[in-house]
C-alpha cells in the first residue's frame, strides 16, 4: 500500500518542467520516452509535472473531450505514481487551474512573431493529425503556451522528444528577449532528449500510440499483454521457423532489448532467429513473460493507489496549490520588471486619494 501525506518538498538548486496531455492511461512508449527519465531525475531536480489540459484543447475541444479530462487526468497520474513518481518530490498540477499561466501566455505573445511560429513544421503536423483544414490561433500559439508553462516555475531543464526541440528553442528565445528588454527574471532552459528515443508500436509503426491501436498500456493485465505480443509484427519475409530472420528493426527484438533483463536469453534468441532455429512463438512467449514481469510491480502499485479513495485527487490538489504560489511569485517578478506593477499602483493611489478627498468634503 502507498501511505504518504501531502507535499513535503525538498529544494534542489535547479528545476524541471515536464508533462503530458490528459488523454488517459499511459503505455510502454510513455515509460521509455519520458517516465523512466522523470523517475531518475526527481531526486536531482525539483520537478513540476503538469497535466496539460490547455494544450489538449488546441486539438480536442468538444464538450465531450473536456468532460473526459477529469478521469483521463486521474488515470494518467495513477500511472505516474505506479511507475515511481514520488509526490513528495514532484509537484503534479492541473495546468488550467493555474490562472497565471493564461496571464504569462498573454505577455509572451508579444515577444514572438507569427512568421517565427509558422516556420515550425511540428505545428502543421499537429493540425493535419487533428484534421484541421486551417491552423487555429490556439494551435499556432501552442509553443508560446509551452513557454509560459516552462518559465512559470522558472525551470532550468525540459525533458522532451526530438519533435519538441524546436518548441523549447522558442521558449529560450522568449526568455532571452524578456531578460534583455526588461530584467533578468528567467533562466534559459535546456532541452533534455532521452537517449532511448521513442518505442515502436506493436505493428511496427515508428511510434506507439493509443490512437493507432498499437500500444501496450501500463495498466494492461497479463492476458491482454500476451495477446498484444502475439499480434506483434516480426520479419515479414520469414514464412517458416527454419528460414533465417532479421533481428535489426524487428519490433519483437526491440522490446526484448528494452524490457528483457536476461541479456543472455536475448542474445541466444537473436542468434537462433538469425540461423532459422527458433520460431516466432517461442520468441514472443519469452517477450510476453518479460513484459509481464516488468509490469507486475506497476500493476500492484496501481491497485494500491486506486484502493486509497481520493488520494490521487489530493496529490493533484496540493500540487496545484503549490504551483499557484510559485506562479504568483513569478508574475510579481515579471510585472515588476516590465513596470506594469507601477502603473496599477499609481492608478490605485490616485483613486484612493480621490475617495478620501470626496469623503472629507461630504463629511
Amino acid at each position: 500500500m502507498l501511505f504518504f501525506g501531502v507535499m513535503i518538498m525538498s529544494t534542489p538548486t535547479k528545476r524541471i518542467l515536464t508533462g503530458d496531455r490528459p488523454t488517459g492511461r499511459l503505455h510502454l512508449g510513455h515509460y521509455v520516452g519520458s517516465i523512466r527519465a522523470r523517475v531518475a531525475l526527481q531526486h536531482e531536480y525539483e520537478t513540476f509535472l503538469l497535466i496539460a489540459d490547455l494544450h489538449m484543447l488546441t486539438t480536442k475541444n468538444t464538450r465531450e473531450d473536456i468532460q473526459q479530462i477529469d478521469e483521463n487526468a486521474r488515470q494518467m497520474v495513477i500511472d505516474y505514481l505506479a511507475c515511481g513518481i514520488d509526490p513528495s518530490l514532484v509537484t503534479i498540477y492541473l495546468q488550467s487551474a493555474v490562472h497565471e499561466t493564461y496571464e504569462l501566455n498573454t505577455l509572451f505573445q508579444n515577444l514572438v512573431t507569427v512568421p517565427r511560429l509558422e516556420r515550425l513544421p511540428s505545428l502543421k503536423d499537429m493540425a493535419r493529425a487533428a484534421h484541421k483544414e486551417e491552423m487555429p490561433y490556439g494551435l499556432l500559439g501552442y509553443p508560446v503556451l509551452q513557454a509560459a508553462d516552462i518559465l512559470l516555475p522558472r525551470a532550468h531543464l525540459v525533458p522532451v522528444g526530438k519533435d519538441n526541440l524546436a518548441h523549447v528553442e522558442i521558449t529560450r528565445e522568449i526568455a532571452r528577449r524578456f531578460n534583455r528588454m526588461y530584467d533578468e527574471v528567467f533562466p534559459i532552459p535546456e532541452a533534455l532528449v532521452p537517449e532511448t528515443g521513442t518505442l515502436v508500436g506493436i505493428d511496427g509503426q515508428a511510434k506507439m500510440s493509443k490512437s493507432l491501436g498499437n500500444a501496450i498500456l501500463l495498466s494492461d493485465d497479463a492476458k491482454t499483454v500476451r495477446k498484444k505480443v502475439f499480434r506483434m509484427y516480426t520479419d515479414p519475409n520469414r514464412i517458416h521457423a527454419h528460414i533465417p530472420g532479421r533481428v535489426e528493426g524487428n519490433p519483437v527484438f526491440i522490446y526484448h532489448d528494452v524490457f528483457n533483463p536476461n541479456k543472455a536469453e536475448v542474445e541466444d534468441l537473436k542468434a537462433r532467429y538469425r540461423a532459422g532455429k527458433v520460431g516466432d512463438v517461442e520468441v514472443k512467449e519469452k517477450l510476453a513473460k518479460a513484459l509481464n514481469d516488468f509490469l507486475d510491480p506497476i500493476r500492484e502499485r496501481r491497485a494500491a493507489i486506486e484502493a486509497d479513495s481520493g488520494f490521487v485527487d489530493e496529490v493533484i490538489y496540493q500540487g496545484t496549490l503549490r504551483t499557484r504560489e510559485e506562479a504568483r511569485q513569478t508574475l510579481i517578478l515579471v510585472k515588476k520588471a516590465m513596470g506594469l506593477t507601477g502603473v496599477w499602483n499609481r492608478i490605485s493611489r490616485r483613486a484612493e486619494r480621490r475617495r478620501k478627498r470626496l469623503a472629507k468634503a461630504a463629511g
